[in-house]
């Protein structure tokens, strides 16, 4: 029963070892450092920028289903209760 009891705390990690964890080290496990804050922002700001474009494109190549979309959300707005 002792052996048991013992087999489950190494598994759970000891009180003598402090546990490293990613937000400790400040670096992911493949060893490049942490992003900034500012690279973050200037990496989704250029993929928000993407994402409007290609859904302008689309919104050009399939005026149909741009106007069924635009018809839909307007319905959504319509509908929506505050």
């Amino acid at each position: 029963m002792a052996k048991q009891q013992d087999h489950r705390q190494d598994r759970q990690g000891r009180d003598d070892e402090p546990a490293a964890t990613d937000a400790d080290s400040g670096a992911d496990p493949y060893g490049e450092p942490a992003e900034t804050a500012a690279e973050r922002r200037r990496r989704r700001a250029h993929f928000l920028r993407e994402l409007h474009e290609a859904k302008a494109l689309r919104d050009r190549v399939q005026p149909r289903r741009a106007r069924a979309a635009r018809m839909r959300q307007a319905m959504r707005m319509r509908t929506f209760r505050w």
